[in-house]
């Protein structure tokens, strides 16, 4: 099998350092984005990586020479959106011409720089010949309290414990069939819906992605501090 590998990068991470887009964070030698790409880049499967970039991106060039460099050729990038089903959808019809409805598709987000190649593998031979598609994810062990922020106070009152036996946490890469994803993604942002992923744009068509539980430590930096144990994730894996 082949498949596409999109990468929406267009976010400024509001809760991370303000100097430095998070995907372009060091980390290990490399910047945060160039791991997130490292699984694909080393996979034969993966025919072409899109990554869709805020237009004042300014630092993808110096990334993207350092690919070209090391032999990385079916790297490419698009100019993505406000959100990141924006992204998305851009990175997606920049592959129009060479994708079939029937190909994979896989997103991955720039921010997750610890995927372990097992799973991603574990993902292509699970979904490989399933109907919809679906992602990693990974079962939530904490207790969980739903909240009403009452007067918008910053310590709120718990309303409720929530059953945890019956969730979980997304993850990515996400894995979807070219035509369908691009039809999710089209019809929801017809209809003014946004999906938070591709899994959920899916669902809104009825449609039921299933889970393939992966690695925890395949984190989303989100601050400043979660490049401290992406550092100890990558160091435990080379060692």
């Amino acid at each position: 099998m082949r498949y596409w590998l999109v990468m929406p990068a267009a976010g400024s991470g509001s809760r991370f350092d303000p100097g430095v887009r998070k995907q372009y964070a060091p980390l290990e030698g490399r910047t945060v984005i160039e791991w997130a790409l490292a699984p694909f880049l080393a996979d034969r499967r993966c025919a072409q990586l899109v990554v869709a970039l805020a237009r004042d991106d300014a630092d993808w060039k110096t990334v993207a020479a350092r690919l070209a460099a090391s032999g990385a050729s079916a790297v490419t990038s698009v100019e993505g959106g406000e959100r990141r089903s924006d992204s998305v959808r851009r990175a997606l019809a920049s592959l129009a011409a060479g994708a079939s409805p029937s190909d994979w598709v896989l997103v991955h987000d720039a921010a997750r720089p610890c995927l372990d190649p097992a799973d991603l593998g574990r993902l292509l031979d699970r979904l490989g010949t399933h109907p919809v598609g679906g992602l990693l994810a990974t079962r939530v062990s904490d207790t969980l309290k739903r909240t009403a922020r009452i007067g918008g106070g910053a310590d709120p009152p718990v309303t409720e414990t929530v059953a945890r036996s019956d969730l979980w946490r997304a993850l990515t890469p996400q894995m979807f069939r070219f035509g369908p994803l691009c039809a999710a993604l089209d019809r929801a942002h017809a209809a003014g819906r946004f999906p938070s992923d591709e899994a959920q744009a899916l669902e809104w068509l009825g449609e039921r992605p299933v889970l393939v539980e992966g690695d925890s430590m395949n984190l989303k930096i989100t601050l400043a501090a979660d490049l401290a144990l992406a550092a100890a994730v990558l160091r435990a894996r080379r060692a």
